[in-house]
């Protein structure tokens, strides 16, 4: 029988996600999993990121702000998922975090909704000051189970090149 230090001997790292000459423009990937938000989880992230924002916990403000369905999930949990969604076939094993931007919201998201993600390879270039990494940045869109556009934004990484420039 194996001891763990036998184990620990034996075991190898596995490289995590894809590197940079994996992206080339326009590639598309379809994230998969999605993840249903539920109503705890809204107001377990409200509360936790202290987004007192009434419409978010009391369905009468929701109500009076034009939500027919009770409560919308926190729009900053929308985005926490659908980007989180992407991370294993984006960035994971990758490098820093580079930024967001043109972030813009679609249909409302209500408990119970799920959430799936796709990302669109849109831009890739090598990193000046970093050789071994590149510059990508996705356009990234989430919808509900209905097919409605819920988030879309555009995000940059560095990735981990296969090989650097020297090489």
């Amino acid at each position: 029988m194996d001891t763990v230090e036998d184990l620990k001997s034996r075991a190898r790292l596995w490289p995590r996600g894809n590197t940079f000459e994996d992206f080339s423009i326009g590639r598309a990937f379809t994230h998969h999993w999605g993840r249903t938000l539920t109503e705890a989880d809204s107001t377990l992230f409200t509360t936790l990121t202290l987004h007192y924002n009434p419409q978010y916990f009391n369905a009468e403000i929701a109500a009076a702000n034009g939500y027919d369905r009770g409560c919308p999930v926190n729009p900053l949990l929308v985005f926490n998922t659908v980007f989180g969604l992407s991370v294993e076939d984006l960035s994971e094993g990758g490098g820093p975090f580079l930024g967001v931007d043109k972030c813009v919201y679609g249909a409302p998201v209500y408990p119970g909704d799920t959430l799936t993600a796709e990302s669109e390879v849109i831009a890739a270039r090598e990193s000046d000051k970093r050789p071994d990494f590149g510059i990508v940045t996705w356009a990234t869109r989430g919808v509900n189970q209905h097919g409605q556009e819920v988030i879309r934004f555009r995000r940059s990484n560095l990735v981990r090149r296969l090989k650097s420039q020297g090489d």
